[in-house]
This record gives C-alpha cells, structure tokens and sequence, in this order.
C-alpha cells in the first residue's frame, strides 16, 4: 500500500528566509534538489550541490536549508509499508548526488500527474512508478563518481540514442558539453566504456537494422536516414558491425521472418 499525501514538481523558494525544520518527521519525505541546499547531517549543517536526493524515514530529524538566493526542489511525503520502500538499503537522512537526474525528475513528474487525477489504476500506477524510482535511487547512491560532467554525459548519450542520424562529430559534441575534444573522449570512453564516435555509429547501425528488416527503404535512403552521405561508408560500417552487407542483412531478416509454409501447418 501507499498513500500519496503531497507530491510537488519544482517547487520555487525564496532562498534568503526557506528553511524546513521538523524536529520528528511524520511520514516519509523524499527530496530532489535542483539547486544547493544545506542539510543537518550527524549533528552538523553541510551543503551539499543541485541534483541529490534524500530520503527521511517516518519520525526522523528533517531539516534543509537554501543555500543561496533560491532554493528549487521536488518532493514526496507518503505513506507505505511497502518492502522496496521500508526494507531500501538507500541510506536515510544523508544526501547523496542522483546519477541520472533528468530520467528521476521525469518519474517523479509522472507521480505527480497521477496523484492529482483520479484514474482507475492511480494506485498501482504510483507503485510501479514509485518502486522505479527507488530502483534509480539504489542506482545512485552506490555510484561512486557522480559528477555534473556525468549528468552532461547522459544528456549527450541520450541525445545520440535518440538521433542517431544527426551530424554528430567530435568537435561539435565537445562543444555542446564546453569541454576540449580530447577531454571529452576520454571521460566518455571511462564513463560510458566506448568512445563517442562508436557509440554514435552502434547506434547509428542499430536504428538501420530495424529499418532494413521492418522498413521498404532502399538502402541508400536507409543510410540517408541513419546520417550517412555515402552509401558505400554505410555498407562497410554495417558490414563491420553485423558482419553482412545490408542487402544481405535484409534478404536473411525477410527469410527468418516469412510465415510457416503449408507442410509445417497444422
């Protein structure tokens, strides 16, 4: 069971005179910030950088502060007796970096639409959306190098899955994260465990595939498509990566996929 009592999207604060202080928390609160905030954390107050997360248990110390002008944030108070929830080995109290803010922020929007509208399936759609949610903070706070320069890397990694067939090069993916081109290859290939240039044509090869085998494309407007201006660099990099030619690919998808012929039917 759980029970949503509040849930709020970037709530905006005046930083200069917010502070939260519940000598003993009454339920459980969950808290996304997007701005710096100082926490009271084993006795003292620390700051801490936008995008954490912490988690406070029911009946504990909560208290939280802006650090500067303003103080942005999202949250959830609830109730549950949910195991993902009050058996989470998420450490409870203490801050911790989120390693994928974007996608949490997402989830927690999601949570937020389905706590103000009375659907049929609002309760377990909140579960499920809830358990993701702690499943990322789990991902999270055992990461062990979550930096700003790491939310800069999903950003660009997610937009190279979702284009893959846009003009990506070295020199302007650098650009985007204002890094030098050989510093971002490196944190790159260490964070993600493949260089920038292959993962865009992985991917690249990946969205021809499913083009080849589901789509009537020729070939050449295939490689239009996934971001090639010849189709001859396309072949050899499909062929590179698959092992077969894309016409070859496509003639064996269409074999694998015909119907049973009449003697295998009943």
């Amino acid at each position: 069971m759980i029970r949503v009592i509040y849930a709020h999207c970037d709530m905006a604060h005046d930083g200069r005179n917010f502070v939260t202080d519940m000598p003993v928390g009454t339920q459980w609160l969950l808290v996304f910030t997007k701005t710096p905030a100082r926490f009271w954390v084993e006795g003292e107050l620390r700051e801490y950088p936008p995008c954490c997360a912490v988690l406070y248990r029911p009946g504990q110390k909560v208290y939280y502060r802006a650090a500067g002008d303003l103080f942005v944030n999202n949250w959830i108070r609830f109730v549950t007796d949910e195991p993902f929830v009050t058996e989470t080995p998420v450490p409870c109290g203490v801050p911790f970096p989120l390693e994928d803010p974007d996608y949490c922020h997402k989830l927690f929007e999601l949570i937020v639409v389905e706590h103000n509208f009375d659907r049929a399936c609002k309760e377990s759609s909140i579960r499920c959306l809830l358990q993701t949610l702690f499943n990322k903070l789990l991902e999270s706070c055992f990461h062990a190098d979550v930096t700003p320069q790491h939310h800069s890397l999903l950003r660009l990694r997610a937009a190279i899955r979702g284009n893959p067939g846009d003009h990506w090069t070295i020199a302007r993916m650098a650009d985007l994260l204002n890094v030098s081109p050989g510093y971002l290859q490196s944190i790159y290939k260490k964070a993600f465990g493949i260089s920038c240039m292959e993962d865009v044509i992985r991917n690249r090869i990946r969205l021809a595939q499913e083009y080849l085998l589901y789509g009537s494309m020729s070939v050449a407007e295939v490689a239009y498509r996934c971001g090639y201006r010849s189709v001859e660099h396309f072949s050899r990099q499909f062929k590179q990566q698959t092992g077969l030619a894309p016409r070859e690919y496509r003639k064996r998808g269409e074999i694998q996929t015909e119907p049973a012929s009449r003697a295998e039917m009943p």
